[in-house]
């Protein structure tokens, strides 16, 4: 992998990661153009995405402090309780870490046929969203374990992780606002837990990926990434998905038909 080349991953990693058009589904293309092996570079993956979750505490920033204020304050409070829902949308991406790890990393070669059906998935997702009429519910622990669902059902890849997940969560009813702040907030723990366990369950030994392909990825990925979220929240507050839908149809079609005739 060249700097340019991990300049552009990076690039895709945080435009996609927050955009609802699937991080997974277009580094697997990427991967794929370039010739990369996905085995190959798991430095950079975790690089890329310890970008991304810094940019999602660069944007969050006041309100992480303020959970963890009100959490510390050691009673049930708002705080303690949104807390308690983001723990509790963890359950089901733990569930499929700890036992389905292995059959879901065996879907990552390049298989750009499911990468596009999945995408299409995502843009179906979309469009009801889309459709669907602004409420002002609130994330409740019911809530918070269906929006969990589909986080857990988005480690498919080319299905968008924050597509899926407020998609879900305005088609519960809940607030725009609300829906895109728990999204990006209830990723924090599993990116950080599954980086963890990559790096402990690394080979030792073998060549890496150069430190400047590193920095230039991480950047890419930071930069692009607090960009795309701070964006995101504006759209979905605004209710404007249906064209992320359009361009997921385009690239699903496009991916399926590089799997069938190449």
């Amino acid at each position: 992998m060249s700097v340019l080349e991990a300049i552009i991953m990076g690039i895709l990693q945080g435009l996609t990661e927050f955009l609802p058009v699937s991080s997974s589904g277009h580094l697997e293309i990427a991967n794929y153009l370039f010739g990369i092996e996905a085995e190959s570079n798991l430095q950079f993956t975790m690089a890329v995405h310890a970008a991304t979750v810094l940019s999602t505490i660069t944007v969050f920033f006041r309100q992480i402090v303020e959970l963890f204020k009100g959490l510390f304050r050691f009673r049930m409070n708002e705080e303690t309780r949104y807390v308690i829902n983001l723990l509790i949308s963890m359950i089901p991406i733990a569930v499929v870490g700890f036992f389905f790890k292995d059959a879901i990393e065996g879907l990552f070669t390049s298989n750009l046929v499911l990468v596009g059906i999945m995408l299409l998935v995502t843009a179906c997702l979309l469009t009801f969203a889309g459709l669907a009429k602004p409420r002002t519910g609130t994330i409740t622990p019911k809530n918070a374990f269906i929006i969990g669902l589909a986080q857990a059902l988005a480690v498919l890849p080319g299905l968008s992780r924050s597509g899926t997940t407020i998609s879900t969560g305005l088609l519960l009813g809940v607030q725009r606002s609300e829906v895109s702040k728990f999204s990006f907030l209830m990723v924090l723990v599993p990116i950080i837990g599954m980086n963890l366990l990559e790096l402990i369950g690394a080979p030792t030994g073998g060549e890496g990926i150069g430190t400047w392909q590193l920095v230039g990825g991480f950047a890419a990925a930071y930069l692009t990434g607090t960009l795309a979220c701070r964006w995101m929240i504006r759209i979905v507050n605004r209710g404007k998905l249906t064209w992320f839908a359009v361009y997921c149809v385009a690239v699903g079609l496009l991916s399926i038909g590089f799997g069938i005739f190449h």
